[in-house]
């Protein structure tokens, strides 16, 4: 099937069933298609991609979540 039958296919659905199906995809092939949040700006998408590709040449240097929370929680006063 082709991707333009595919879509024919597809159209008649709900919204709802759409949008969880792009969804589906992206976390499925995200990594192989570039799929990022439609949310993100271009350049956030960037600064997040340089940030990723920093803490893989050198994953000593980052910070764990456990310390990044408990420091967060600090400072706002969050319990």
């Amino acid at each position: 099937m082709s991707a333009t039958e595919l879509i024919e296919k597809i159209r008649p659905w709900p919204t709802e069933d759409k949008r969880q199906l792009v969804e589906q995809i992206c976390e499925e092939f995200g990594d192989e298609l570039g799929c990022v949040d439609p949310d993100l700006t271009l350049a956030q998408a960037a600064e997040l991609d340089r940030r990723l590709a920093e803490f893989e040449k050198n994953p000593r240097d980052g910070i764990p979540w456990e310390q990044v929370q408990a420091e967060v929680k600090k400072r706002f006063g969050w319990k």
